[in-house]
């Protein structure tokens, strides 16, 4: 006798997927990418060679940078330059364009 409560002892259950195994993840591993800018330097009028732009590479940093535009670590005018794009001196990535302001001699 079940009381008037429905009997669900002999119900069973399942779940199945037509869906195939999930496919493996993509392997990025070998692709590597760079940015390059097709404007011209500005010219700032004050004999220099005008302002220029890099493209930043893996390990760089603004100090390595400014080595090797002005032969010194004058990586502050790199990074006041760049304001409008860096919070940070110490956090810029691969792939960014920074503008270089023109050597001061």
């Amino acid at each position: 006798m079940n009381n008037g409560k429905p009997d669900f002892s002999n119900v069973s259950g399942s779940v199945a997927s037509t869906e195939a195994a999930a496919p493996a993840k993509p392997d990025f591993s070998n692709v590597t990418g760079s940015v390059a800018s097709t404007e011209a330097p500005l010219d700032t009028g004050g004999g220099g060679g005008g302002e220029q732009t890099y493209t930043v590479a893996k390990g760089d940093n603004l100090s390595k940078i400014a080595r090797h535009f002005y032969g010194r670590q004058d990586w502050k005018r790199i990074f006041d330059a760049n304001r409008d794009q860096l919070d940070d001196p110490d956090k810029i990535f691969p792939g960014q364009v920074l503008k270089i302001p023109a050597r001061e001699d």
